[in-house]
């Protein structure tokens, strides 16, 4: 067994967060416990700073000046598989939440938590452990409590979308607008929102993310 400091020597990681003294606080805390830290303010920079050298972990926010860190996420999980993701934000919403996740994060840290809690938490990332804030992890207990139901079977689940139906949902959960969509599928552009209407019908759902997590959680896609 390696102790701290071997461990997190061979740790590299990419912190994206745009205020400064956040980033101050957060890079001061992970270089402490030994950790190699990059860092970014906007997702520009965060993308330059990756075709330089992919980072073990990624650690970012999701507000950023010129663009969302679900693109980010979305982009790191793609071309960086092994790269650990977690998010450290303010935002803690259910729509926030469930599309940092689906499109890759796995662990999600509300801002509340101690620099230091969040340097110790890079090594739990690493060891293969999601790390969630108590508050999330409660909310998606209860989010999974809600949407299930007793298990029909996958034949029965499937049977409920078409396969057309199953296309466009794997489609939203990568992220692609209607009209990408549309051009993957070779459909009409008009024709994505009547299917994505019946989808949200029969899974029962009001949003893309909900969409998303139910259709996971059911085994409908895999992501």
């Amino acid at each position: 067994m390696t102790d701290q400091g071997e461990t997190a020597d061979t740790i590299t990681i990419l912190l994206v967060e745009d205020d400064a003294p956040t980033c101050w606080r957060l890079q001061d805390a992970l270089v402490k416990a030994g950790y190699d830290v990059r860092t970014a303010g906007t997702l520009g920079e965060a993308r330059n700073a990756q075709n330089d050298a992919a980072p073990r972990v990624l650690l970012t926010d999701l507000r950023l000046p010129d663009g969302h860190g679900i693109e980010l996420i979305r982009e790191t999980r793609r071309r960086f598989p092994d790269t650990e993701i977690m998010v450290i934000s303010a935002l803690g919403d259910e729509e926030s939440v469930i599309s940092a996740i689906t499109v890759g994060a796995t662990g999600y840290l509300l801002k509340d938590a101690f620099p230091t809690d969040i340097a110790t938490t890079v090594r739990d990332l690493v060891a293969g452990h999601s790390p969630i804030s108590a508050s999330i992890a409660r909310f998606i207990v209860r989010r999974t409590q809600v949407t299930a139901e007793p298990p029909p079977g996958p034949a029965l689940n499937t049977a409920r979308l078409t396969p057309r139906e199953i296309d466009i949902l794997w489609g939203i959960a990568k992220g692609f607008s209607y009209a990408e969509i549309a051009s993957h599928l070779g459909l009409s552009r008009q024709t994505v929102p009547g299917h994505i209407k019946n989808i949200y019908r029969k899974l029962e759902v009001h949003t893309r993310s909900e969409a998303v997590f139910e259709a996971v959680q059911q085994g409908l896609i895999k992501l």
